[in-house]
């Protein structure tokens, strides 16, 4: 070998890493330990893309490097296994799903070993595999022990077509955002979590985190802390004697602004209070609600207001006052009590409803002068008008006093709400955890004994409902029907969502291997909890909210010994690629089309389906295509196999190039002809220290002259401080520009090795190459982070700005230790200065250390 063949280098080490276990992690007391984690992936059909291996070049970096500084590192790689996507892959191609699963794990494996990741593989788990989910199982013993896990009659939204429950996130317009298949509500006895028994943990736990700010201010906003008042409004007239409901409000120093209430369509009272005359419609638009999920009908109430009224009519309690009860489908029975009171003079949503049905608004609060609540919502706070004895008051004040008056009289009382809600827990999924209970005939729910877990998901062959709408377990009647303690019972046959495994899964690489706990407490002991967690930002809510949720019970059981499971956490930025598009839909692959500059032709853009101009065209065609950057996806046909730009660059120079792109945290476009740069500069490192001719290493010097041992120093600070502030982009410009000083010499061996050392992080492969031929047996990946000496980084000369008369004539590099006197003369005798000392003396001479001299002449 004599030029750089990443092809020949790369499989040779990372066949030496996996026969040497070189990065298996160890529980060492004597050593700081340091856990570095990236979200494991789902293993789906298509594979990797070149935006996946950002976050695990990032993380493998930092473990790499916090190895080197002596540091037991924990970083593991497993895979998100279960899910729905499996599950309709199965459908599609009549194959079990774990069959395509153990496909599509073994193609992500090699994947990323071909990438050269420093992950400890034999703390590799998938959540699928029984040994796995036997702990999941266990963990939901734990939850139900607890009161946290129970069943429920709940409102869902059930897709047909699907067989199964959706969550609210994921129905948009009545349909399944994944598919389009109509979803509509119903009522279905289901597993729930007590998540919002931890809400008030779970908001401040938050602090004390290094996370991003934008991830800790959704995590509150979905917990939806706020203080304020319950009040109970009486229902007036035959219809609703002595019913009441009661209403949750921040602002209770409004109450006497309320001029009209408003119940969920699912509210218990609505079929009790409504009228005879207005049944009829108010059933009706009941029942349109009920088919729309809870995220639709909020969205949909941003655009337009809808609602009926009852014809019954509250008692406001803190002035008597009638007001009408209506039904509107923005009011939702799964927040809050399932009703509002409407004060339209201070809430923008009331003041559109009221707007759109002409019922009263009534200023309670003063708005500042020319303010129209008429017009407007003023929603701040103020003094108190229109408000009895309260008038003039501040609202803090007003809002103590009114919940006190309520608290006294039984009318109401001051609460604390949150806007989270239970977890819903069920799936009608095959793909999934079984839940470790079983139903007695008498209806009483039982766990399985923790000696007989795990309750393995049994093999069928149909995964769509059973004719009577039961999930698919119900098809696998041997296994449903067992019994416990010989009472005949029935398995549940619902399963968990894909959530379960992933919310422990960091708890089970501390230890993998044990087949009698989900973790011992001596390895989490010493391994505690995630020390940097990278991830994209659409797990900042869910993924990381549930994950909290259970460590915090585990942490309560006496199972871990933090309350949270990641101190830091780190969201990288998107990697984008261009999609190529005819304006009949069809999507072309960024290889087989090319820009044709002058013959830019206006096609229908089939994404805005407007006239736009493009240049694009497929190759050896004349369809021109319309070009859009966005994400990468096999069904935008714009997807980029890793492996197919290792085969043309090398491993070493894909991660390079994903951590040049830009700074980590940035959205940046996809170029693979960018990697030609890096693979150039790969290639004078190489060039650096091997000579092609021979294929030997080339003689290094005795010493480095001083600019090079300075770009060295700079190199190893801008790597220690980069890796610790996550910045990668900085250090590989300083080892670019190192290879440039060096002008095709190597540095002397101190030098040399120090910069291979702060190479190997980014290009490992290469890295180790080297370090065996500077003739060290052993690998470099625990080799002693090397130290600089500052001094190095400053130079030996210094250069001196000369002025006369205070403007600017020149400059003049001399040794930084001259004194003062020397660097007088040598300024006095510097050629550009001479023509303006002639015929003139020297009055004055202004000497600033280090930086400039000014003559002053007369």
């Amino acid at each position: 070998m004599s030029r750089y063949q990443p092809a020949q280098i790369e499989p040779r080490w990372q066949q030496h890493w996996e026969d040497q276990k070189t990065f298996r992690a160890v529980e060492d007391p004597s050593k700081p330990k340091f856990y570095t984690l990236c979200m494991f992936p789902y293993p789906s059909g298509s594979g990797l893309h070149v935006g996946h291996p950002e976050s695990y070049t990032a993380i493998d970096i930092v473990a790499r490097y916090k190895r080197m500084c002596g540091f037991s590192v924990l970083n593991p790689m497993g895979f998100d296994s279960f899910g729905l996507a499996a599950e309709r892959a199965a459908v599609r191609e009549g194959r079990h799903p774990a069959e395509i699963t153990r496909e599509n794990i073994a193609n992500f494996r090699h994947q990323l070993r071909r990438l050269g990741f420093a992950f400890d593989w034999g703390r590799e788990v998938s959540t699928h595999e029984p040994d796995y989910y036997k702990w999941t199982q266990w963990i939901f013993l734990k939850l139900h022990e607890q009161g946290l896990a129970y069943l429920a009659e709940v409102p869902v939204n059930w897709c047909p077509a699907q067989g199964t429950v959706l969550a609210n996130e994921e129905v948009v317009d009545g349909r399944y955002v994944e598919t389009g298949d109509p979803v509509e509500r119903r009522m279905m006895k289901q597993w729930m979590l007590r998540i919002t028994a931890y809400a008030e943990r779970l908001i401040d736990d938050l602090e004390g985190l290094d996370w991003p700010d934008g991830v800790l201010e959704m995590q509150r906003q979905w917990i939806g802390r706020s203080e304020g008042a319950e009040v109970h409004f009486s229902v007036e007239g035959a219809a609703g004697e002595g019913q009441r409901f009661t209403v949750y409000t921040t602002r209770p120093d409004t109450l006497f602004g309320v001029t009209y209430a408003v119940l969920a369509p699912e509210h218990a009272l609505v079929g009790q209070i409504t009228t005879p005359e207005r049944r009829a419609e108010v059933e009706a638009y009941v029942s349109a609600a009920r088919n729309r999920s809870d995220m639709d009908r909020q969205v949909a109430a941003e655009k337009e207001k809808t609602g009926v009224w009852t014809g019954a009519f509250a008692i406001n309690p803190v002035n008597g006052a009638r007001v009408p009860i209506w039904v509107a489908d923005y009011v939702l029975a799964t927040y809050g009590t399932g009703a509002i009171m409407a004060v339209p003079a201070h809430d923008e949503r009331d003041h559109a409803f009221a707007k759109r049905f002409g019922l009263p608004i009534i200023e309670v609060i003063q708005a500042p002068a020319g303010f129209d609540v008429q017009a407007a919502a003023f929603t701040g706070e103020g003094p108190a008008v229109n408000s009895g004895a309260y008038s003039g008051m501040a609202s803090a004040a007003f809002k103590k006093l009114i919940t006190a008056w309520l608290e006294e009289r039984g009318l109401g009382a001051k609460k604390v709400n949150y806007k989270l809600r239970d977890w819903l827990f069920s799936r009608q999924r095959y793909w999934g955890e079984p839940f470790p209970v079983v139903h007695g005939a008498d209806g009483r729910i039982h766990t399985v004994p923790e000696s007989q877990l795990p309750v393995e998901l049994p093999h069928i062959d149909e995964y769509r409902p059973t004719a009577d709408g039961r999930p698919p377990l119900a098809r696998a009647s041997d296994w449903l029907q067992t019994d416990i303690a010989g009472e005949p019972v029935e398995r549940e046959t619902n399963t968990m969502p894909q959530w379960a495994g992933s919310c422990w899964y960091y708890l089970r690489y501390m230890d993998p291997q044990n087949t009698e706990q989900a973790f011992a407490p001596d390895k989490v002991a010493y391994w505690r909890n995630v020390d940097l967690y990278i991830g994209g930002v659409e797990h900042a809510v869910l993924h990381l909210l549930y994950a909290r949720f259970w460590h915090k019970v585990l942490y309560d059981c006496g199972l871990v010994p933090t309350k949270e499971p990641f101190q830091r956490l780190f969201n990288q930025g998107m990697i984008l690629a261009y999609a190529f598009r005819e304006a009949g839909g069809k999507y072309h692959h960024p290889d087989t089309v090319e820009q044709r500059p002058g013959q830019a032709v206006t096609i229908t853009s089939a994404w805005s389906l407007g006239p736009v101009e493009t240049d694009w065209y497929v190759k050896g065609t004349e369809t021109p295509v319309e070009q859009k950057l966005g994400k990468m996806g096999k069904s935008l046909n714009n997807s980029v196999d890793p492996l197919d730009v290792v085969a043309m660059y090398g491993a070493d120079t894909l991660r390079i190039y994903e951590m040049f792109m830009g700074p980590l945290e940035q959205v940046k476009p996809w170029q693979t002809s960018g990697c030609e740069g890096v693979f150039r500069f790969l290639s004078r490192v190489w060039r650096l220290f091997v000579d092609e001719d021979s294929d030997q290493l080339r003689p290094l010097p005795e010493a480095s002259p001083k600019p090079v041992k300075k770009a060295v120093a700079a190199v190893l600070k801008e790597c220690a401080e980069g890796f610790e502030a996550l910045k990668f982009n900085t250090p590989i410009s300083k080892m670019m520009e190192l290879v440039n000083t060096c002008a095709g010499t190597p540095p002397a061996r101190p030098d040399a090795e120090a910069f291979i050392l702060a190479l190997s992080p980014y290009a490992p492969h290469l890295a180790e190459e080297l370090w065996q031929r500077l003739g060290h047996a052993e690998s470099l990946a625990a080799h002693p982070w090397p130290t600089y000496n500052p001094a190095d980084l400053i130079d030996d000369t210094v250069t001196y700005a000369i002025q006369v008369q205070g403007k600017l004539r020149g400059s003049v590099e001399l040794p930084r230790d001259l004194g003062k006197d020397e660097v007088l003369a040598a300024v006095r005798a510097h050629p550009s200065v001479q023509k303006y000392l002639e015929g003139v003396s020297i009055k004055k001479e202004v000497f600033v250390p280090g930086k400039l001299v000014n003559l002053v002449t007369g």
